[in-house]
């Protein structure tokens, strides 16, 4: 509910709107709380992936320190770009931005145990993806009946599925730990289980930022018990700088058809998931619909973003949709609050010992954390796929996608005959069942006969009626 204390109905409508400053600090920098901990993760995800990080005792771990910091401060640029705007980039509202989820599938199979070497060909990529996502900027609206409920809804639940296992490792001790003694210990899940009851309990018994910042809460209160059982070293922030700007192409920079093609093939899905997100922002916030412009300049940003962020070592930037949540629970829709939070956002990217604070969390306490996170992308793409109409069509592409997709993930070794790119790329699951979803849906018949499910689906076949979005 809004605050009329800080502005009228109308002015808290207005992106254009700045409340007081007393007002606009705290807001902005609740609106950086609530996305935090996922913007950080995907780094300390990628170098685990990669060899140096948690449990590694590489020496390259301070690489991981860097990668965080740099996903601080590019999502604060990045944010920036959407709420202030240059020229035709940005939406000029109240979005933001941060490292996106959705790429994490594609990047680990090009890293997995390679070392920070490997990193170059991601920067590679997400120099050329972010380019071509900006390209999407131009067409992006005229593209979006490729992904509808069916499609979109089906990509973001394998993208939470390829990460719950990346959960439980953590919560388990981490992939270091596996076949030790220590790996799955009851100490570990202690300390996973408390940020996860944590979490659940401020979710469900509080309210407005409690509720919201439930996550970092979390893992504040687990950090907290993992420092009383003596799991926490602070060695890192000793000897962390106090100030470090970012260093360009920090990893250095390889260009990978593999990657280049994994990187535009998904940020496709992420340009839709921004335009989403925008739609989301003016309806909850304004009680309206986006404008054209206010879409594709939402999509600049995005792209570029994202190039940018690859030229310093930085991941992906998307549209952050817990954030859309946080403007329609407030009422205030000031792209100036958020442009107060990018600032803090790249404040905190120039603090490298903010990076070896968060480098300190145990895997363990992280663990608990991602599990909650990785189920709630699930179960987002749950929620899409419930605006879909369940007729026998929809399900025999929903099932043919999934099965492939899914089973190819579970199974990389079926396809060891495979060239090296195609194999990165069909075993990431989440590209092959995006694309048999996106094809079959735009060909296959709006209706199938009664007969033509019955046979395969024992029964179950959906009996929905009409032709959903996704027909």
């Amino acid at each position: 509910m809004a605050d009329t204390s800080i502005g009228t109905a109308e002015q808290l409508r207005d992106p254009n709107y700045t409340p007081p400053i007393a007002q606009a600090i705290p807001l902005g920098i609740q609106h950086v709380l609530a996305m935090f901990v996922s913007n950080v993760t995907p780094a300390i995800i990628v170098c685990g992936a990669a060899g140096f990080g948690f449990g590694s005792n590489s020496a390259d771990f301070p690489q991981m320190i860097y990668m965080i910091q740099m996903s601080m401060f590019f999502a604060g640029i990045a944010t920036l770009f959407q709420t202030i705007g240059i020229g035709p980039v940005g939406a000029r509202l109240p979005i933001v931005q941060g490292t996106s989820f959705a790429f994490i599938p594609i990047m680990i199979p090009l890293v997995a145990g390679k070392g920070v070497d490997a990193i170059a060909v991601l920067m590679g990529g997400i120099l050329v993806g972010g380019m071509f996502h900006a390209f999407l900027g131009l067409f992006i609206g005229k593209l979006r009946f490729a992904l509808p409920p069916l499609v979109t809804g089906l990509v973001v639940t394998m993208i939470g599925l390829a990460l719950v296992k990346v959960g439980v490792q953590y919560a388990a001790g981490g992939v270091p730990a596996i076949g030790t003694p220590e790996y799955g210990s009851a100490l570990n899940w202690t300390m996973a289980g408390v940020v996860i009851l944590v979490t659940l309990g401020l979710k469900f018994f509080t309210r407005g930022m409690l509720s919201i910042s439930a996550v970092l809460v979390g893992l504040l209160v687990g950090y907290a018990v993992a420092f009383a059982l003596g799991q926490v070293n602070l060695g890192n922030v000793g000897r962390a700088a106090s100030f470090a700007l970012p260093h360009p192409l920090h990893f250095g920079m390889e260009f990978s058809v593999a990657a280049i093609v994994g990187f535009c093939l998904m940020s496709f899905v992420s340009a839709v998931e921004t335009v989403g997100d925008v739609s989301g922002i003016t309806k909850g916030g304004a009680g309206r619909e986006a404008t054209d412009k206010e879409i594709q300049g939402a999509t600049f940003a995005d792209g570029i973003g994202t190039a940018i962020s690859g030229l310093f070592g930085a991941l992906p930037n998307t549209s952050f949709s817990q954030n859309v949540g946080l403007i329609a629970m407030t009422g205030v829709m000031s792209r100036h609050v958020v442009t107060i939070g990018a600032i803090f956002l790249i404040v905190c990217g120039l603090v490298p010992k903010i990076g070896a604070i968060i480098s300190s969390i145990p895997i363990e306490v992280l663990g608990g954390g991602v599990i909650v996170m990785f189920g709630m992308v699930v179960a987002a793409g749950i929620s899409m796929l419930s605006d879909v109409t369940w007729n026998r069509r929809n399900m025999v592409i929903f099932a043919i996608a999934l099965s492939l997709g899914l089973g190819l993930q579970l199974e990389p070794d079926a396809l060891q005959y495979l060239p090296g790119t195609l194999k990165v790329l069909a075993t990431s699951g989440i590209l092959p069942a995006a694309l048999i979803a996106i094809v079959l849906n735009l060909v296959l018949p709006e209706e199938l006969s009664d007969e033509a499910t019955e046979e395969v689906s024992g029964g179950l076949s959906g009996h929905g009626k009409g032709r959903s979005d996704s027909a």
